[in-house]
């Protein structure tokens, strides 16, 4: 066994390579960029090829899935592998994948035709949860409240389009943060992300447009947090996201709760099921729960923030019993996906 690792500082690969050097697993840091990677992979003997690719950065959205899917020809296992890879950073893709698989999800429609989402527009009620394809952190997600702007998004979405990453959101957010917490770390966020958000960092200007689609979901009403779940192997994972002032939203808001409070249980028994249907080695959800308590997934991930989990408190097993412990999720994943997951 010899592990490939695509390093890039801040990622999962950190924790990755402590868990590899401390287990005196054989390992060698490779640059998935390379012309030559495929030569490299087999040089070196690679049995195992991991790389925590990030939405945000469009050279890894263009290249990684078609790389992994390459190694996988020659037997080398990929972390995500294709299961957990093809849908990544997809809402769309998502919708159809766990409608498919029967677990109980956000009621939502897609409309690839102008006509149909116009009739759609007027047959409907209001108000919707207009989404964009791809997005972290509430970010490409509004609040419809009426026919006129449904139509508006519609024209738009069938017309010149949407920029893939909202600069004005993100700068908008990151002041709210700023305002509510009143820290030093977010008032150098509030330095960054203005610049990110006013002139566009050039990462992001590669995004093509997004059009010819336009996604609606079900808004389900008097939220005040979401709750993310986390399956790696027989363990799952948990934080409460609060919803931010007068909003809907909690992916994104900052306020985050890490004591399991009170919630259906029945989330986790889902998550730990769709996990084996899913295949993936892990899967972070982010569920609500309807005006009945009754979970409903909103979307899914095989990625997430590192080193935010490291203030969970423990995890819940297969028998939904909670486990108090100390957690390192990046130690998790790279344990599972070399253990046969």
């Amino acid at each position: 066994m010899k592990i490939g690792i695509h390093h890039r500082k801040g990622s999962f690969s950190d924790r990755w390579i402590e868990y590899l050097e401390e287990k005196k697993i054989p390992y060698v840091i490779l640059n998935a960029f390379d012309n030559d990677i495929i030569r490299q992979i087999k040089v070196n003997e690679v049995t195992h090829f991991m790389w925590h690719f990030n939405q945000n950065y469009f050279e890894d959205m263009l290249h990684a899935k078609s790389l992994f899917r390459s190694v996988n020809q020659i037997g080398v296992k990929t972390f995500p592998n294709e299961d957990a890879y093809w849908h990544f950073d997809d809402k769309v893709a998502q919708k159809y994948l766990l409608e498919a698989l029967g677990v109980p999800l956000v009621k939502a429609d897609v409309f690839y035709h102008k006509k149909e989402a116009e009739k759609y527009v007027e047959n409907t009620s209001f108000p919707k949860v207009f989404k964009l394809k791809g997005g972290a952190g509430s970010i490409n997600v509004k609040l419809v409240k009426t026919k006129s702007q449904a139509r508006k998004i519609v024209k738009q979405a069938f017309g010149r389009g949407f920029d893939a990453f909202d600069s004005w959101a993100v700068f908008t957010d990151t002041i709210e943060r700023f305002w509510r917490q009143k820290t030093k770390h977010n008032f150098l966020r509030i330095i960054k992300w203005g610049f990110k958000g006013i002139f566009v960092d050039k990462q992001y200007k590669v995004f093509p447009k997004q059009r010819n689609y336009v996604y609606f979901q079900e808004f389900i009403p008097n939220l005040t947090y979401d709750i993310r779940l986390i399956v790696i192997g027989d363990k799952c994972y948990y934080l409460k996201r609060n919803t931010r002032d007068n909003d809907f939203r909690a992916s994104g808001s900052g306020m985050l709760e890490f004591a399991p409070g009170k919630f259906n249980l029945e989330a986790v028994n889902i998550a730990f099921k769709a996990a084996r249907q899913l295949n993936m080695v892990c899967v972070a959800y982010d569920f609500i729960f309807d005006s009945k308590e009754q979970p409903l997934i909103v979307e899914i991930s095989y990625g997430f923030q590192p080193y935010v989990y490291d203030r969970c408190l423990g995890f819940y097993d297969t028998a939904l019993n909670w486990n108090e412990s100390k957690v390192n999720l990046e130690y998790e994943i790279v344990h599972n996906f070399l253990n046969g997951f």
